[in-house]
């Protein structure tokens, strides 16, 4: 069966204008064009439209996508495995954070102070990293930090959102000292180590980006703010004082 491209974005939700795009760059090119420059899609088209459109919600750009598609080995049903992998965890995710906004909420209302790993439960940062991975361009630390989290089982992702944890609460305890505090610093040092122990090799340059996507980036921001007000702010500082240490500053 025959698609125009009105009714493709009609099913898919996008616009005329973005499939156009995909056409241009050759990640989705239509099965026909008729001699009257219509655009016609397939099945198989449109099979190929739900794997971009699943990568694209998993933060893929548009160049990785068609380098994955294009794969003479890629496989349809295990990629569709893997996302359905990805959306369990984040629906578990959204779940605990639903209960701890619900935690907290009921906490205040009744005057009760929230226990510090209950403030916590649910928030995962590791994907921020990843992101700012990503956005630095740095392909081999970016498939250093693939390769490394690929292998990690369920058990494995506990243990790091542990530690992750660990460091978070450690660091909001210490929010009214000085950035460059020695014990503040301690944290921060192992923050930075748990970022090159589980994820990439953190440069000293890549750790400052990091810590300037948190008061630029409005989601980063917003990721340290619902900890504690002046988060963000706070471990940039901290972060770039660790940085001026390790360069000798």
């Amino acid at each position: 069966m025959a698609y125009t491209v009105k009714a493709v974005a009609e099913m898919a939700g996008v616009s005329v204008r973005t499939l156009h795009y995909y056409d241009e760059i050759g990640l989705l090119r239509p099965a026909k064009v008729t001699a009257a420059g219509y655009r016609l899609y397939t099945d198989a088209d449109l099979e190929r439209l739900q794997q971009v459109l699943f990568f694209r919600e998993l933060g893929l750009s548009l160049r990785e996508i068609r380098a994955i598609l294009d794969r003479p080995d890629f496989d349809r049903r295990e990629a569709l495995r893997r996302h359905r992998e990805v959306l369990v965890q984040q629906q578990e995710r959204i779940r605990r954070l639903i209960q701890t906004i619900d935690r907290t909420l009921a906490a205040m209302e009744g005057g009760e102070p929230v226990a510090g790993k209950d403030l916590f439960d649910g928030f995962d940062p590791s994907q921020y990293e990843e992101e700012a991975r990503r956005r630095w361009g740095h392909t081999r630390e970016y498939q250093e930090s693939t390769e490394r989290t690929r292998r990690y089982t369920q058990a494995d992702w506990e243990v790091i959102k542990a530690e992750g944890k660990e460091i978070l609460e450690g660091l909001a305890a210490l929010l009214d000292r000085d950035p460059a505090d020695p014990e503040v610093q301690n944290w921060i040092r192992r923050h930075h180590q748990h970022i090159n122990s589980r994820f990439y090799t953190c440069s000293p340059e890549v750790y400052r980006g990091l810590a300037d996507l948190y008061v630029t980036d409005e989601r980063f921001t917003a990721f340290w703010e619902r900890i504690r007000p002046g988060m963000a702010q706070f471990m940039r500082a901290a972060m770039h004082a660790y940085c001026d240490r390790l360069e000798g500053r």
